[in-house]
């Protein structure tokens, strides 16, 4: 969506709103500039129509739930209160690491386009087994795009898994049904051809901020526990620093903790840093396994595709100036010629402007480490081969900013090319008059048609017990005419004038029935 200007219609705020744990009551004025927003943007005669998702990831899931609940029931009651867009208690929630995931995959393979129908004769298709199907049931379809994206805390990888998996153990299965989410983006859930089977998984602590981190404390205790053992005072100064060759050459720096600090002196050895940072990825000798040892299904490395968001791009491209198509060889080379160089030199051609306009001094000082880091995690957690060459680093995709959240509406309102959206149309062009009723519509209308049938049956009760009371009441005056007879009774005259003032002067029949004139 662009506005006038054909500028993107976007608006991002900060922190998040996990920061408002200990003042719950403040959640809605927080969301209120971004609520606002969207409102001048979507016409108003739209907001009814318009559904409205607030969804929390990582910050919130940090939370204790006392907290978590006290920040959605803050926005579930207030929001309404100010905004009239299709919003009910449900659209208020923590997604899980897996949920992100998932949207995500969907939201990039959208933009590729990989749900389409189109056949193209350019586009690489595969052979998929249906997953809950016959396990003989396989299709061809469109190749899906797998995601990879390391952030400053976590690392994540999602991908399609076309064929049936085994397991080397029923331990492995039942942490592997964590992991793999089966969903149905098709126009009928009975119909299969969009079924998809996606491997998801988080890294908590393998970003790239996280595990310098964690080096450096390793780093750090290893070293102290060095100099008390041999008597050695090495890092305790700036002449004796320890040599970190995952630093640029030459640059100085100092870590650890107040009254621990040591100082690190950079020797940028690329192939050095790697060996250290192997034992960081927690690997085992299971097979069908990742970082931390964590279940993996097998890749078609022959016949697939991958796009790197983040870290991945920024690794490659702030300073490197190689995203798009990766190449580790080439990648591997620049990252050696970067380390090696002298922090001199690096920061004179910051100075000069020779890098990407968003790099900093930042950048530049831990360049060294995190081309090593993701490079070990691609290849040695995640086990892609030295020589694959279908990974895509990414910013953009077709000129979109492509996010879980894209993937989020997607799913949630299911509007996706694989939908029948022309027949939806058509009918919604027959019942123009059905589109603005809303749920609570329906509910009145229905329980508004519930009271006339419940009314209409009391007066039909009504009406028979008027018609039973006047049978009752002609019943015991003929009676009573009946045994008196005619001699000592009232004349025929009064006991018809009788009737008649009983039921209203509408016994002219029976007046025929007794004497027949």
């Amino acid at each position: 969506m662009r506005d006038q200007h054909r500028k993107p219609v976007v608006m991002k705020i900060k922190p998040g709103i996990s920061e408002y744990a200990t003042t719950p009551g403040k959640a809605s004025d927080y969301m209120y500039p971004l609520l606002s927003f969207a409102a001048q943007h979507i016409p108003k005669n739209k907001h009814q129509e318009t559904p409205l998702y607030i969804l929390c990831t990582a910050g919130m899931r940090v939370l204790p739930e006392s907290q978590q609940e006290a920040l959605l029931e803050d926005l579930r009651t207030d929001i309404p209160v100010n905004f009239n867009f299709l919003f009910s208690d449900s659209h208020v929630e923590v997604i899980s690491g897996k949920q992100e995931g998932v949207y995500a995959w969907i939201g990039i393979n959208f933009v590729l386009g990989r749900f389409n129908h189109v056949d193209d004769d350019h586009e690489a298709v595969i052979e998929v087994q249906v997953p809950g199907g016959d396990q003989q049931e396989t299709l061809v379809r469109r190749r899906t795009a797998g995601v990879l994206d390391m952030g400053g805390v976590s690392t994540q990888i999602a991908y399609e898994v076309p064929k049936t998996v085994s397991f080397a153990s029923p331990q492995q299965e039942e942490v592997a049904k964590n992991l793999l989410a089966e969903f149905n983006l098709g126009c009928d859930a009975h119909r299969t051809e969009h079924v998809y089977r996606v491997y998801v998984s988080t890294f908590l602590g393998f970003g790239g901020n996280a595990a310098r981190q964690r080096y450096e404390e390793q780093l750090v205790s290893n070293t102290v526990l060095q100099n008390k053992l041999l008597g050695k005072h090495q890092g305790e100064s700036a002449d004796s620093p320890i040599l970190d060759p995952c630093m640029p050459t030459d640059f100085e720096d100092e870590v650890g903790l107040p009254g621990q600090k040591l100082h690190l002196r950079g020797s940028g050895d690329f192939d050095r840093c790697r060996l250290l940072l192997q034992p960081f990825l927690n690997r085992t000798n299971e097979t069908s396994t990742s970082l931390n040892g964590v279940y993996q299904p097998p890749i078609d490395f022959s016949n697939s595709q991958f796009y790197g968001f983040s870290e991945f791009y920024y690794c490659t491209e702030d300073v490197l100036r190689m995203g798009g198509d990766y190449n580790s060889s080439k990648y591997a080379n620049a990252a050696k010629d970067y380390c090696a160089t002298q922090w001199k030199i690096l920061k004179e051609r910051f100075d000069r402007g020779l890098y990407a306009s968003h790099a900093d001094l930042h950048r530049l000082k831990y360049q060294c480490f995190k081309s090593a880091w993701v490079y070990e995690v691609f290849h040695s957690g995640f086990s892609f081969p030295v020589g694959y060459d279908n990974l895509k680093t990414a910013l953009l995709v077709y000129d979109k900013e492509v996010q879980w959240t894209l993937g989020a509406i997607l799913y949630r309102t299911r509007f996706l090319p694989l939908r029948d959206i022309q027949q939806e149309s058509l009918k919604g062009s027959h019942s123009h008059w059905h589109r603005g009723f809303t749920f609570m519509n329906n509910h009145y209308l229905f329980l508004a048609c519930f009271l006339v049938v419940l009314l209409s049956i009391l007066l039909y009760l009504l009406r028979l017990r008027r018609i039973h009371h006047r049978a009752t009441l002609l019943r015991g005056t003929s009676v009573q005419w009946l045994e008196e007879g005619l001699g000592s009774g009232p004349s025929p005259l009064s006991v018809i004038e009788s009737v008649q003032s009983i039921t209203g002067g509408g016994a002219s029949r029976l007046s025929r029935l007794f004497f027949p004139l």
